[in-house]
Parts: structure tokens; C-alpha cells; sequence
């Protein structure tokens, strides 16, 4: 049977849960396993949701293996942190919303869900959010400005946004602008600074993000030249002598 399983007691009032599904510019993963690590967050719950993936995680230095999709709990901070390491498959993303979400209603937590626009920036990242039940005046206390344009927020993601506004949830989604080819992490940065810090009252110091961004511009910038010079060596004539 579908449902979320805690596994140690943590006393949490009205928390605030950020969700981090892989997606376009692995924004929101990006942000909640910074969360996570940042903030040295407790395992708190399972998600034993259908058609999830039978698969043991592991990581470095533990013998213990947890399964893939997890909820994190910081008491002093009242925040939760949904953490993936795999996709969520389209064809099951009904059920995973309706599992999840039945479970944040349940136990008064307010979503933020998290969702990268692959388009290209010029300059920092743009922001906007969305709301459901009554997560538009979140919104609005904190000055995060509605959509520019008419859009839509498809995937996992946009299944727990679709539901959340089904049972009148009370939730915000924020759209960040982010590459549609690579990893983001400033696009996460932004996320965290201009969205997550002032929804939940929280400082979050983003510097390793702000690191990994340099080094994915740098893996970007060789990557380029590496195509460049392979279209150059595709295109370039030569003679061939005997022996070459």
C-alpha cells in the first residue's frame, strides 16, 4: 500500500517542505540536497510510493542503503527536504502526488515546489512564482513576482502542483530560469536566496553552489572548444601523403 513512513520522532510545527525531483537544470535537486548537507538534516521518512524504483542507495563512507526517494527533517528550522536520486517516471507521477500530497495534508506541512524554465538567461536567473489553497499570499508577503508569460509546470513536479491545487493545499511553485543541456547550480543559488531563504525564514550560506557553478561554466566553456575543434577537424581538407 502507497504511503510515507517516518522513521524517528522529530517535533515539527506547521513545517515547510522543499521538494527536490530531478528536472530540467536539476534546480530543485541541486537546492534540497544543498539543504540537506547544509543544514545536516535527519532521515526522517520513506516514500514507499507506487511504481517507484526498486533500488538501495548507498554513499560514501556508510555501509547502511536507504531507498531513493527520502524526506529530511530540521526540528530547529522547521523544514523538511524531499531528496530523489532518481526520476520520477511521467507514467507514475499521479500516483506519487497523490501519495505525497495526502501526507503533507495530513501533517500541515506547505509545499514549495521547485522547477527549472529551460530557456536562455541573460544575466542572474529570473524567478517568478505560482500558488495553490492560499500559498498566492506567500507569494505576495514576500514580493515573489507572478509569471511574465502563460506556462505550464509539466512531470512529477507539475502532478504535485495539479494535486496540491485539487485538495486546496496550501503550497507555492517557483520557476527559475535554468539550462536545459547541464546541471544549474546558480539557477539553484537563486531558488535558495530569492525564493526558499524568505518563504522560510531561513539563512542558507550558498557558497559551495556558487563554486559548483564555476565549475560547471568551466566544463561548458571545454566542452564548447572541444566541439568547435571537432567541427574544425571535420571540415578541414588535407592531403594525405603516402605513409599518413
Amino acid at each position: 500500500m502507497a504511503h510515507i513512513e517516518t522513521h524517528t520522532s522529530i517535533d515539527l510545527d506547521a513545517p515547510m517542505l522543499v521538494e527536490g525531483l530531478p528536472g530540467v537544470g536539476l534546480v530543485g535537486k541541486l537546492a534540497a540536497d544543498h539543504l540537506v548537507t547544509e543544514f545536516d538534516m535527519t532521515y526522517y521518512a520513506t516514500c514507499h510510493c507506487e511504481g517507484l524504483p526498486r533500488v538501495a542507495i548507498y554513499e560514501e563512507g556508510d555501509h547502511a542503503v536507504r531507498p531513493p526517494v527520502r524526506i529530511y527533517a530540521d526540528e530547529r528550522r522547521d523544514l523538511l527536504a524531499l531528496q530523489s536520486d532518481v526520476p520520477v517516471s511521467p507514467n507514475i507521477a499521479t500516483e506519487f502526488a497523490t501519495c505525497v500530497t495526502g501526507w503533507l495534508a495530513d501533517n500541515d506541512v506547505t509545499p514549495v515546489y521547485l522547477s527549472g524554465l529551460a530557456e536562455e538567461k541573460d544575466g542572474v536567473p529570473e524567478m517568478y512564482g505560482v500558488g495553490t489553497g492560499d500559498g498566492g499570499a506567500l507569494l505576495d508577503e514576500y514580493d515573489i513576482g507572478p509569471p511574465t508569460e502563460s506556462g505550464m509546470v509539466s512531470g512529477p513536479t507539475g502532478a504535485l502542483i495539479a494535486e496540491a491545487s485539487e485538495q486546496g493545499l496550501g503550497g507555492v511553485g517557483l520557476v527559475v530560469q535554468a539550462s536545459a543541456q547541464f546541471p544549474d547550480p546558480e539557477a539553484a543559488r537563486v531558488l535558495l536566496t530569492k525564493g526558499i531563504e524568505p518563504l522560510a525564514g531561513i539563512d542558507v550560506d550558498t557558497d559551495k553552489l556558487v563554486e559548483q557553478a564555476d565549475r560547471v561554466a568551466e566544463a561548458r566553456e571545454r566542452l564548447a572548444k572541444q566541439m568547435q575543434e571537432a567541427e574544425e577537424e571535420s571540415t578541414r581538407a588535407r592531403p594525405l601523403g603516402m605513409y599518413q
